[in-house]
């Protein structure tokens, strides 16, 4: 069984893991191998928000042109679609794209048809709101977990390869444990700035602070049949639900959560498929370990999922996966064009 640490990431500790003494795994589960030469890697996350359906087809157009403005080598290495309605009721398209390093997605950003489309003053009026949020962590200040060792999503498309089985996973504190930089370092956050007040047809950016985290947590119920698919949609999916409306809400900024979208994938048509996953801003990294560890909404998220999977006889067809990051300061981005106040980190009190 391997560490979930990569030999090249690995030095001596001087913080404490989590890990069990004597440890053994319950269930199978892996992780992504990046090369060696990979520093970085870049998850931005654009969003088109409309609150009337018949602003829907020129926000597809929109996300549409933004999605084909630049071929070649600084285009993202992967993408995908979502949507989700946020609790002010506006429905939100969001393409989230990656790149392997900085200077790729720099240029991208930078190409003169990405400026055009989001600097055009187009963005700030009408009844459309867009927003983009970039991530830039270093390869030692994020994880991945999958269930399937053919389960690469999101971040770990970008991997070279996949691990064998790992160590640490499916206790409190797995996550901290498979950060490279937990090894020397506690990733104490800090308070975030409350944003200037958005109003429509303004620009509003946002930097993020010394080690806010990022959690993207997602589900593939595409091989599921039977009473496993039952059960999973019946009893599993309405319980994660409530939790992710938990963090979505201001008792969820209580907790540490800045900003939570339940998102579900879309096909290249903007059609539903039946894969969904939850995006988390939090303030640090103990707030999104507290909220995991003794919130009565994530327990009962977890005993839904483990009822599920001692209900089943078979090995389950459900596929689960994440990626969480912390970041440094300078290394996450906000900007929120003609957005709605309670839009993203916007609604930070």
């Amino acid at each position: 069984m391997e560490s979930a640490i990569a030999p090249h990431l690995r030095c001596p500790r001087s913080q404490s893991p989590r890990l069990p003494a004597g440890y053994t795994p319950p269930v199978p589960a892996y992780t992504a191998r990046y090369a060696p030469g990979q520093t970085h890697a870049v998850m931005a996350y654009h969003g088109v928000q409309y609150h009337d359906p018949a602003d829907r087809a020129s926000a597809v157009a929109g996300l549409q042109t933004l999605r084909k403005a630049v071929h070649g080598a600084d285009a993202p290495r992967f993408s995908d679609l979502a949507q989700y309605r946020d609790p002010e009721g506006w429905d939100t398209l969001v393409w989230t794209a990656y790149w392997s390093d900085r200077a790729s997605h720099q240029r991208w950003q930078l190409h003169p048809a990405v400026q055009a489309f989001w600097q055009s003053d187009e963005r700030l009026n009408g009844n459309t709101g867009w927003f983009r949020e970039v991530a830039c962590p270093g390869v030692e200040r994020f994880e991945t977990l999958m269930s399937s060792p053919d389960g690469q999503e999101a971040v770990a498309r970008l991997a070279e390869a996949v691990s064998g089985e790992i160590l640490e996973h499916a206790y409190w504190g797995g996550v901290r444990d498979r950060l490279p930089a937990t090894q020397t370092d506690a990733l104490a956050g800090s308070h975030p700035a409350r944003p200037a007040q958005a109003r429509p047809g303004e620009r509003v950016f946002i930097e993020g602070q010394h080690n806010i985290a990022l959690i993207r947590s997602g589900q593939n119920w595409e091989h599921t049949a039977g009473a496993e698919r039952e059960r999973y949609l019946g009893d599993v999916e309405p319980v994660l639900r409530e939790g992710m409306a938990f963090l979505a809400s201001s008792e969820g900024l209580g907790a540490g959560c800045l900003s939570n979208r339940y998102l579900r994938v879309l096909d290249d048509n903007f059609a539903p498929t039946d894969r969904s996953y939850g995006l988390s801003w939090w303030q640090s990294l103990a707030h999104m370990e507290a909220w995991a560890e003794k919130h009565p909404t994530h327990l009962k998220i977890f005993g839904a999922f483990m009822g599920m999977l001692q209900a089943i006889a078979a090995p389950p067809s459900l596929r689960l996966y994440h990626e969480v990051c912390v970041l440094q300061a300078g290394d996450a981005h906000f900007e929120y064009l003609n957005c709605h106040p309670g839009t993203g980190l916007l609604a930070i009190d």
